[in-house]
């Protein structure tokens, strides 16, 4: 098993960046693929990115690509997403989570662990 917490969110402005940190206790975190998610309010929760536990394989939805990076530290137990030129459509809690599912890195379903969240809210 493994918990998470998420830090990093707040307000910024468009076109600011913010990293996200998703800190993991428990056993085994680099077997574990991570992702991020988010959800605003009145919908539904979206895939973000996603790592695999090596870090050479790395996932992202297509309206963050180019502009978010996810990247892991396993010897920290850490999961990060660095986010960029970030856009008022971007605000949302953001949740880190974990799985052990290869080829559905990108179904919230298929993650076992989630985080609390954290608050991002872009200001236009």
């Amino acid at each position: 098993q493994v918990q998470l917490v998420e830090s990093g969110g707040g307000l910024v402005q468009a076109g600011d960046s913010l990293r996200l940190s998703c800190a993991a206790s428990g056993r085994a975190f680099s077997s574990y693929i991570m992702g991020w998610f988010r959800q605003a309010p009145g919908k539904e929760r979206e895939f973000v990115a996603a790592i695999r536990p090596s870090g050479g394989n790395t996932y992202y939805a297509a309206s963050v690509r180019g502009r978010f990076t996810i990247s892991r530290v396993n010897a920290k137990n850490t999961v990060y997403l660095q986010m960029n030129r970030l856009k008022p459509e971007d605000t949302a809690v953001y949740s880190c989570a974990a799985s052990i599912v290869y080829g559905a890195e990108l179904s919230p379903s298929m993650y076992a662990y989630w985080g609390q969240g954290t608050q991002v809210t872009v200001s236009s």
